[in-house]
C-alpha cells in the first residue's frame, strides 16, 4: 500500500445500551463477555496492522459507535494501550470520543484525559422530553446537562454537541429551543442533523418513507439552524457542521477531503492508498478472524482514477471552502475542466455552484439541493 506520513484511526464500538428507534449504524446491546471479548479482538487487530502502519503517524483518533462511553473502565483502558502500543500518534493528535448521557461518569471522563482524550462528542439530539422518548434515547435533558457540566470539570475545552431537526412531532419552535439551550452552553462545536428514515429501523416500520415533518417546517427548521447558529459565533464549515473559529473536527475534515485512515473494528472502514475497504459486519466472523491472526477484512474496493476525480469533488463539495482547481490538478495531473467542465458551468448556471480564487463551492441554493449537485459529479 502507499504510505503517507499523516492518517487517521477510527476504532469502532459497536455497543449501545439500548439502540434508538432512528438508528441503522452497526451497533447493539451487548453483555460483559461480549464486549470484553470485543476489546481483547480489537487490540488483536490493532497487532495485525502494526508493522503495516509504521511508516504513518496518526494526528487524528475517532472513537465511535454504537457508545464507546458504555465501555468499562478496564475495557477503555485496554483500547488506549492497545492504541499507544502499536500506532505513533503525533503530539498534537485529535482524540475524540463518542459519548452519550447517561453513559458517563466523572471516573471515566478521568481516565480518558489521561488517555490523551481532548475532544468529547456528546449526543443530545433535542432537549425536549417528548422527543427524546420519541427517538428511543435513555437520557433526559438534565442528564445531558449534568454530562456536560462534568466534561467541563475534568478539563474538555473541545465538545461536540450533536442536535437533531425533523424529529417526529419536533415544531420549528421546540427545536429552536434545542438551539438556544445548546448555544447558551457554548460548546466549541454543533453538529445538527436532519432525520433520515432508514429501512430496517423501527422509524421505517411506522412513517415508511413520508417524512413525519411536513415540508414547510422541515425547511423552517434548516433556516433557523443557520440563524440562530450564526448569532452565537458558529461559522457552518461542512454542511450538518458548525464550530468556533478553529474548532473544526479535524477526523471528519479527513473524511472530506480524501484524507487516509485506518478503521479498525466491527464493520469499521478504511481509505488507503486508493483502496477503500471494509471489515466483517458480523460479530462471530470479526472475532474468529483476529484470533486467527489475520486483519478482518470483507470487502475491498480499488479506486480508478476516474472514481477518485468523482470523490474529489463531491467529498470536498460538502465543506464549505470547496474544492480547489490547482489541489485537483496537482492531485491528479489533469485538469478540472477537462474532467468536470460542463458540469461545473451547468451548476453555476442554474445557480447551484459559484467560483472564486480558484475555488469551486456550493452557493446557498446548492446547499439546499447539494444530492443533486454531488450527483453531477458521480
Amino acid at each position: 500500500m502507499m504510505r503517507t506520513e499523516r492518517a487517521g484511526l477510527y476504532v469502532h464500538i459497536p455497543f449501545c445500551v439500548r439502540k434508538c428507534r432512528y438508528c441503522d449504524f452497526l451497533s447493539f446491546p451487548a453483555g460483559d463477555g461480549e464486549r470484553r471479548a470485543y476489546t481483547e479482538a480489537l487490540v488483536r487487530e490493532m497487532e495485525s496492522w502494526r508493522e503495516r502502519m509504521s511508516g504513518r503517524r496518526f494526528d487524528t483518533v475517532f472513537l465511535g459507535g454504537g457508545t464507546p462511553s458504555a465501555l468499562a473502565i478496564p475495557e477503555t483502558e485496554r483500547i488506549f494501550e492497545g492504541i499507544r502500543r502499536c500506532f505513533s500518534l503525533t503530539e498534537d493528535a485529535e482524540i475524540t470520543v463518542e459519548c452519550n448521557p447517561g453513559t458517563v461518569s466523572a471516573e471515566k471522563l478521568r481516565l480518558y484525559r489521561e488517555a490523551g482524550v481532548n475532544r468529547l462528542s456528546l449526543g443530545l439530539q433535542s432537549s425536549v422530553a417528548e422527543e427524546l422518548k420519541i427517538l428511543g434515547r435513555i437520557h433526559s435533558f438534565e442528564e445531558f446537562l449534568h454530562s456536560y457540566e462534568m466534561a467541563r470539570e475534568a478539563g474538555f475545552s473541545n465538545i461536540n454537541v450533536d442536535v437533531m431537526s425533523a424529529v417526529p412531532r419536533q415544531t420549528a419552535e421546540s427545536y429552536e429551543e434545542t438551539l438556544r439551550r445548546v448555544t447558551a452552553l457554548s460548546p466549541e462545536h454543533i453538529s445538527s442533523y436532519s432525520l433520515i428514515i432508514e429501512e430496517g429501523t423501527p422509524f421505517f416500520e411506522e412513517y415508511g418513507e413520508n417524512p413525519p415533518v411536513d415540508e414547510e417546517t422541515d425547511r423552517l427548521m434548516y433556516e433557523r439552524t443557520k440563524e440562530i447558529l450564526a448569532a452565537a459565533g458558529y461559522e457552518r464549515y461542512e454542511i450538518s457542521n458548525y464550530a468556533r473559529p478553529g474548532r473544526e473536527c479535524r477526523h471528519n475534515l479527513r473524511y472530506w477531503r480524501r484524507g487516509e485512515y485506518l478503521g479498525l473494528g466491527l464493520g469499521a472502514a478504511s481509505f488507503l492508498g486508493h483502496s477503500r475497504f471494509s471489515n466483517e459486519r458480523d460479530f462471530s466472523a470479526y472475532l474468529a478472524k483476529t484470533e486467527a491472526g489475520e486483519l478482518p477484512v470483507a470487502e475491498t474496493e480499488e479506486l480508478s482514477p476516474e472514481a477518485r476525480r468523482s470523490e474529489f469533488m463531491y467529498l470536498g463539495l460538502r465543506c464549505m471552502s470547496g474544492v480547489s482547481r490547482t489541489e485537483f490538478a496537482d492531485c491528479f495531473g489533469v485538469s478540472m475542466e477537462d474532467c468536470f467542465g460542463e458540469a461545473i458551468r451547468r451548476c453555476v448556471r442554474d445557480g447551484l455552484l459559484e467560483e472564486e480564487g480558484g475555488r469551486v463551492r456550493l452557493t446557498e441554493r446548492g446547499i439546499d439541493v447539494s444530492n443533486r449537485v454531488f450527483a453531477e459529479f458521480i
